[in-house]
């Protein structure tokens, strides 16, 4: 019994530890006039499923403030923005927003968003007639 106690003190004196290192959600300030601009429905959806990982306005859930946890958070919020930032649209060139609009058409039929994110934020979850909406609107775009 005793060795136990030892045991749960050092995890929960490395848990208040580690909760030093906390890696922080930028919210970057940028320009209205760069973000993406598509239909009303469509950003819609991008704003209720997407933009908590591919923009500059994300929402931060009270756990992201919880180490370990918050390392995993910060880690898919900086991969999403590298892979699509909606809020700095207007900077990629012609190329870069076509080959953009081919990966949404292709992400947004399965991978995205996460399920490990949907667990925790059912709005997220898209329906078929939301990637249709999503898939017609990137297909418009000249491949």
């Amino acid at each position: 019994m005793y060795a136990i106690k030892v045991i749960f003190k050092y995890l929960f004196i490395t848990f208040l530890v580690i909760q030093v290192i906390h890696p922080t959600i930028t919210n970057e300030k940028t320009d209205p006039k760069l973000e993406i601009k598509a239909p009303k429905e469509v950003m819609h959806i991008f704003k209720r499923a997407c933009y908590d990982c591919h923009s500059n306005q994300v929402k931060a859930p009270w756990y992201s403030n919880i180490a370990p946890i918050s390392w995993g958070i910060v880690r898919h919020i900086d991969l999403g923005k590298q892979w699509l930032n909606f809020s700095i649209w207007e900077t990629y060139t012609k190329e870069q927003k076509d080959k953009k609009l081919q990966e949404i058409y292709t992400a947004v039929y399965k991978a995205m968003p996460l399920e490990s994110y949907m667990k925790y934020h059912p709005e997220a979850h898209l329906t078929k007639e939301d990637r249709e909406l999503i898939r017609k609107w990137t297909g418009k775009a000249p491949f």
